[in-house]
């Protein structure tokens, strides 16, 4: 019986992981003084095939950000077990990941940073076992999630670094 439990529960765990409930519409850049609003799919489309709406477009004379690095940026993946990662992330040092994360990758009205990152990292990995920013920023659990230009390219290096220094001792350690 409590097998039937268990696997019934997993299932229904793997759906709501597999489906958030709600996932970013929007992504506001904050560099500097400038703050440019483009659509979730805009900057999947830009990452995709590298073809800047005119937003995008606007954002990048403005900020004096390249194209290509904001798009390698957002492209670049992080090889990561979700199940792994998931544990990681819910450990005092991953608190302090997600602390450092959450200074470049934010919720709209502050807050609760831990706990969106944690699940859009979560989600980001399930798919495929690779984080990319654009996964990560589709899958944030708010409308909108402010990135700040100024920061995001270094948090993301430190998680990849994070990531890379922890990821042999830690499955020993989790499995």
């Amino acid at each position: 019986m409590s097998f039937l439990r268990n696997s019934v529960l997993g299932v229904g765990m793997a759906l709501l992981i597999s489906t958030p409930a709600m996932a970013a519409e929007r992504v506001v850049f904050k560099y500097r003084i400038l703050r440019e609003s483009v659509s979730v799919p805009e900057l999947a489309t830009f990452a995709q095939t590298g073809e800047a709406s005119s937003n995008l477009q606007t954002y990048f004379r403005l900020s004096g950000q390249r194209p290509e690095t904001v798009r390698t940026t957002l492209t670049r993946p992080i090889k990561v077990d979700p199940v792994l990662l998931d544990r990681v992330l819910n450990s005092p040092i991953g608190n302090t990941v997600l602390d450092q994360l959450g200074q470049a990758i934010q919720t709209p009205r502050g807050g609760a940073e831990r706990q969106a990152l944690r699940a859009a990292l979560t989600l980001s990995a399930s798919g495929d076992n690779t984080i990319t920013l654009v996964e990560i920023l589709q899958n944030y659990p708010t409308q909108e999630v402010i990135v700040d230009g100024d920061r995001i390219e270094g948090a993301y290096r430190r998680l990849n670094n994070f990531i890379d220094r922890l990821r042999n001792p830690l499955q020993n350690i989790f499995r």
